[in-house]
């Protein structure tokens, strides 16, 4: 049974004092309620997560005590946390759970406040020893800049495609009015900012950041009950690294590499959906800092390792391209509460598909929009959507 996407709701990403995360789930949840034109006595299930609400200072709360801000209605409400790819799990349950016949109604949600600066996690929590992290390689910046430097060796790919990618970012960023960073910037700029870690400098990241998202789902055939302008699952998988994989938190290379997870997760879902990656016109890749994005568009099956200079610079994946990636700015203007960064990916595609992105929007109606989110210790989320 196909699922359907009938409300989206946004609590724009940046920072907001005084604001809990909870609080900024709750108001998302709204909206998307009021998009469907529902109330919360109408959603029969809920899942949601939150990567640090249970642990950020003042909120002592996990995702299901949102109950306590829109009501108690008794609804089974199930909590989930999967690094960055949280909110593509949560999808996928709900999704399960339409398929399952549990109800006519599920809201997922996600929602996150973290610290400032860079993640920087106990190495204890992923089963490490002290060593990893005193070397500092549990800085997700040092693992993002290792991986890319050597993808660029590998793949003669010129570095400067970076700043390219970045300012592809920053462009649609500054014409997204609920983005956190709408500065555009140039590639120049970009190349000549402060480097942090060799190659990506200070533009190329993300930063950690506070936000929520929510959908409102159901099945396929009752759609229009709700809504003129659904948005339908067509396909969606979450797969775990392999063995020999480098990702996030990997204490060692071996001398076989395997591939990534997105590779594996990417292949399922357009499996899944009967769709290819040739018939996807907007996307939203993970970009934590522009070495992902570049690395996912091959991953995600868009092109060849190698073949992304050609991509970028052919002006493919700008929002007027065959392959308008990231329209909102991605990761890199939001920025990334985890628990529903992976929610503002399916927004932005919703909003896409509807004809409702106003300066930003793609041009010619695009009617297959997909998205992925990928984090540690290595695992990755896929979602192809349609009209």
């Amino acid at each position: 049974m196909d699922t359907a996407i009938v409300g989206i709701g946004l609590y724009p990403f940046g920072r907001h004092p005084g604001v809990s995360a909870v609080a900024m789930g709750a108001l998302a949840a709204r909206a998307a309620l009021r998009d469907a034109g529902v109330e919360w006595r109408d959603i029969d299930f809920a899942f949601g997560g939150s990567y640090g609400a249970n642990t950020a200072a003042g909120e002592g709360t996990t995702a299901d005590s949102l109950v306590r801000w829109m009501g108690l209605t008794g609804l089974p409400f199930v909590n989930v946390s999967n690094g960055c790819a949280t909110a593509g799990s949560a999808v996928a349950m709900a999704c399960n759970a339409v398929a399952a016949g549990q109800g006519g109604l599920g809201l997922v949600v996600g929602f996150d406040k973290h610290a400032r600066g860079a993640f920087d996690v106990n190495p204890a929590l992923f089963g490490l020893e002290s060593w990893y992290g005193d070397t500092g390689l549990m800085l997700t910046t040092q693992f993002f800049a290792m991986k890319i430097n050597r993808y660029l060796h590998d793949h003669g790919i010129d570095p400067f495609l970076l700043a390219e990618i970045a300012a592809k970012s920053y462009r649609n960023g500054a014409r997204t009015p609920t983005a956190w960073r709408r500065e555009p910037f140039t590639a120049e700029q970009i190349a000549a900012a402060p480097m942090l870690n060799h190659p990506l400098t200070k533009y190329m990241f993300c930063a950690p950041s506070e936000g929520a998202a929510a959908l409102v789902v159901c099945p396929a055939e009752h759609a229009h009950r709700y809504t003129d302008t659904p948005v339908y699952i067509r396909g969606i998988s979450v797969r775990t690294r392999q063995f020999s994989s480098f990702e996030v938190f990997s204490t060692s290379l071996p001398a076989e590499r395997a591939p990534a997870p997105t590779v594996a997760a990417a292949a399922a879902c357009f499996d899944m959906a009967g769709i290819g990656p040739d018939e996807v016109r907007v996307a939203q890749l993970q970009d934590s800092e522009a070495g992902a994005e570049l690395m996912h568009m091959a991953e995600n099956g868009f092109c060849a390792d190698g073949e992304q200079e050609r991509l970028v610079r052919s002006g493919a994946t700008a929002l007027d391209g065959r392959l308008a990636i990231n329209t909102d700015g991605g990761l890199l203007c939001n920025g990334e509460p985890i628990g529903a960064s992976g929610l503002r990916q399916i927004h932005e595609i919703c909003v896409q598909l509807r004809g409702q992105a106003g300066a930003r929007q793609v041009p010619g109606t695009p009617r297959v929009g997909y998205t992925q989110v990928y984090g540690a210790p290595g695992v990755a989320a896929c979602v192809l959507l349609t009209t």
